[in-house]
């Protein structure tokens, strides 16, 4: 299982928000590409990077330190969202380096670009599903949306994503623990792989991840935990590597 650290860019910045809350962000980071390299060096073999204003912007913000970051990180995978909504954008990501890209809002409101994007760029895409209460959230969390996780996740499958990222909201930032039990049911109802993320705060999170790893999940995304201290992320590396063993 891949233990994937967390690179939030906000006014050029690496950052935490507490449940997406724009808001409400801690400061980790003044440049993002150091973050990056710093948790490269300590084994990463993935970065999940988002592009925070660009969710909310509806466009990307913050590409060019975006492409840096890849830059700095070369053969390290690299899994960019926030504001993707054409396929230029797609094209200009991949192009700069990035393994996979992230479609969030775009995906939900329009699930046909999915499909379209799987079709032209097959393997590099991954959708990203945010829930609160069982609701999904676009445009940057800001809003919630009536469709059911699953059903979604289903149709994305059948579209050919790469993978599926499941993130609770309402732990997001917080420290509160993985919804473990929620991020199941999810990977138990489809076949492509899923990403946790959300609330991951220590060792027990990762352990209890690699409990249910079977069921499908392929790694788990984290941030301020590992900013914070409160996850070793070499120990925890270590652990959710042993769990393909």
């Amino acid at each position: 299982m891949l233990l994937i650290p967390a690179i939030d860019i906000q006014g050029g910045k690496c950052v935490r928000l507490r449940q997406g809350k724009m808001d409400d962000s801690t400061v980790f980071a003044d440049n993002p590409a150091d973050a990056a390299a710093r948790w490269v060096a300590a084994g990463a073999t993935r970065l999940h990077i988002v592009d925070l204003d660009g969710a909310s912007a509806g466009q990307p913000v913050n590409a060019e330190i975006v492409h840096a970051v890849c830059e700095a990180c070369p053969g390290v995978p690299v899994q960019i969202g926030g504001g993707i909504r054409d396929e230029e954008t797609v094209e200009a990501y991949l192009d700069a380096g990035a393994q996979f890209v992230i479609l969030g809002t775009k995906a939900v409101n329009e699930p046909h670009f999915v499909s379209d994007l799987c079709v032209e760029y097959p393997g590099h895409v991954i959708v990203g599903l945010d829930a609160k209460n069982g609701r999904l959230a676009v445009d940057g969390w800001s809003k919630l949306s009536k469709h059911d996780v699953i059903d979604l996740a289903q149709h994305f499958e059948n579209d050919g994503v790469a993978a599926i990222i499941y993130t609770d909201i309402s732990r997001d930032g917080m420290l509160t623990g993985v919804n473990v039990e929620a991020t199941k049911r999810l990977a138990e109802a489809v076949r492509v792989p899923v990403i946790a993320a959300g609330g991951v705060t220590d060792l027990d999170d990762v352990r209890k991840l690699c409990d249910i790893a079977d069921s499908g999940i392929l790694g788990v995304i984290t941030g301020r935990a590992i900013y914070e201290g409160t996850l070793d992320f070499a120990e925890g590396l270590k652990l959710a590597s042993g769990c393909r063993e």
